[in-house]
């Protein structure tokens, strides 16, 4: 498997204070929330608000230098970094999964955009910069699926590898496991990619809650593709895909109509909750590793 693509940009509001803490091994860890909304139009022609929240790590001493720059809930920054996929065992037992951002860079802006107070407490950006692109290969054959309003909705499981080197000069590599959804005329452009193949992946991050077997509430994060290629190694080789509406369908959807995009992380036989539209700011920021958890740089 080629190495992969992994970037990702935000704009957006500090949502509340950020947060420096350090793991049992001493390696410290610079927490921020950065939220904003998505503007897009739909297939009617309106315009949708879609409101965004995020997490975003930093990692060692480019963490405490970032926490002596005293941010604070409401600045404006830039984020630069990549998606990075994580697994533990849960302490009910089982194991657990999740995709956040590391963040690269962290910039405040020169100005002061408009901010909307959230329900939570918190603020977001009005508007701001939510964008992903990646490289990485098909997990798995993809099924062409339609919700009951008609809508086309491909999932497909992206395999990103990223490597390399520690303190001691040795090669290393990992594989990033992230689900992305394509919508419309996207999904049904793609639908004959198959296990395997390598594609370019543009898109925008977005939070879903849904319901495990249990009746947990869980939260998940992935890529809903705005535009998606096939790269010539694979049997889909010069196919393009565009979309020009994204914005999914805000009605909720049940799991019947929505692809399981369960990559090779843990399988969610699940029911999707409201899309990110309905995100109060705490909501996807419980599930993630226990603080023992040490993090690799």
């Amino acid at each position: 498997m080629a190495r992969g693509m992994n970037h990702v940009f935000l704009i957006g509001a500090l949502a509340r204070d950020p947060e420096l803490r350090y793991t049992p091994s001493g390696t410290a860890v610079f927490e921020a929330t950065v939220a904003g909304e998505d503007h897009l139009v739909g297939n009617d022609g309106r315009e949708r608000k879609l409101p965004w929240y995020h997490r975003v790590s930093i990692l060692g001493k480019p963490a405490e230098w970032q926490a002596e720059r005293n941010l604070k809930g409401g600045d404006a920054v830039l984020v630069e970094g990549s998606l990075e996929y994580s697994q533990w065992e849960a302490p009910e037992g089982g194991k657990r999964s999740m995709v956040r951002v590391k963040a690269l860079r962290m910039e405040q802006l020169g100005t002061q955009p408009e901010l909307v107070q959230d329900a939570g407490g918190g603020v977001r950006m009005g508007r701001g910069m939510n964008e992903v692109v990646m490289i990485g290969n098909v997990t798995r054959d993809p099924e062409l699926r339609y919700t009951p309003a008609g809508d086309a909705v491909l999932g497909i499981g992206l395999a990103v590898n990223e490597t390399w080197n520690d303190r001691q000069g040795q090669r290393q590599e990992k594989t990033h496991w992230i689900d992305v959804t394509l919508w419309r005329d996207l999904a049904e452009s793609m639908k004959d990619l198959k296990k395997g193949d390598p594609v370019l992946v543009q898109g925008r991050l977005v939070n879903e809650a849904w319901t495990d077997r249990d009746g947990n509430k869980r939260n998940s994060t992935k890529v809903e593709a705005t535009r998606v290629e096939a790269l010539s190694r694979g049997a889909t080789a010069g196919q393009a895909g565009y979309a020009a509406s994204p914005a999914a369908p805000r009605q909720t959807t049940s799991s019947a109509a929505r692809p399981q995009t369960g990559g090779s992380g843990p399988s969610r036989a699940a029911t999707m909750g409201n899309r990110s539209g309905g995100l109060d700011i705490d909501q996807g920021l419980d599930d993630f590793p226990p603080e023992e958890e040490d993090l690799p740089f």
